[in-house]
């Protein structure tokens, strides 16, 4: 039976390259302005709009029903589906995928436990499984055991996002603005958490690359991406450059994207991240 991926936009796949895939929009809201993501707004028009607003945006959840749309033209064209969706500590949307996938036997639902990029990746190994052949119940098992390999790891460049979404006090957002405080977060057990501060980008860069060090390594026989938040990848390719020791081999055909709506609300434009499946033990 073939085997249909489907994601949702929250994994910034916003042209599939493959037929077998198929993204989900979701929806961010500016103001009155309602768009879905990646077909109504791109991330270069979504960054134009989040600088020049005040106020944040919101973004929606999938419902049930377009999830079960989506199985329903699945099961039509006789295919099995493998649906890898946006963390359930994040967004409502695993949780609509599952009440969607009651009523399709051959519909595999996973919690990719992660966001942006790292979900990507974990969608690119969907693909890498679908060409060697495997059922999709069995695609969905091995998701489920290489997810907790995924680490996803980023660099912000400013505090000014984190404040507006209450996550930290104006004072704090201050006082880091003042000492050019770079955090580092990453995404641990579905859940964004903050690993560490670095005082300007140069440090920042370091302590991204001392991050990924501290892992057992990139597996780079599976995906891995780095994308960045904002309208261009100066930043990226400045770090790129300052962890070249890191890439070397690599570097010269790194996949680089765009960190979109979902994530990007949060961490503002100039945010840099990285995503791998590290080494297995």
């Amino acid at each position: 039976m073939k085997v249909r991926i489907i994601t949702d936009s929250a994994s910034d796949l916003l042209q599939p390259h493959r037929p077998e895939i198929t993204v989900l929009p979701m929806t961010i809201t500016f103001g009155t302005e309602e768009f879905l993501d990646g077909v109504e707004l791109t991330h270069q028009r979504f960054y134009e709009k989040l600088i020049e607003g005040e106020e944040l945006p919101k973004t929606s959840q999938i419902s049930p029903a377009q999830f079960e749309e989506a199985f329903r033209q699945a099961a039509e064209a006789g295919e099995a589906v493998v649906a890898v969706v946006l963390s359930s500590r994040l967004s409502g949307t695993y949780q609509s995928a599952c009440i969607a996938a009651e009523d399709f036997p051959e519909a595999y639902v996973v919690d990719s436990e992660n966001a942006t990029i790292g979900e990507h990746i974990l969608v690119e190994r969907a693909l890498e499984l679908v060409d060697q052949g495997l059922e999709a119940g069995a695609i969905a098992a091995q998701l489920e055991e290489e997810k907790r390999d995924i680490r996803l790891v980023a660099l912000l460049d400013t505090l000014e996002y984190l404040k507006r979404g209450g996550r930290i006090s104006a004072s704090v957002a201050l006082v880091g603005g003042l000492l050019a405080i770079k955090p580092v977060v990453a995404v641990q057990g579905g859940e964004v958490v903050m690993l560490g501060k670095a005082r300007g980008s140069k440090n920042g860069n370091n302590l991204l690359v001392q991050e990924i060090e501290r892992t057992r390594g990139v597996d780079f026989t599976r995906p891995y991406r780095l994308g960045y938040a904002g309208l261009d990848d100066a930043l990226l390719r400045k770090y790129i450059d300052d962890s070249r020791a890191l890439w070397a081999g690599h570097a010269g055909s790194m996949p680089i994207g765009t960190v979109g709506g979902t994530i990007g609300t949060h961490v503002g434009p100039g945010a840099i991240a990285v995503a791998f499946f590290q080494k297995r033990a």
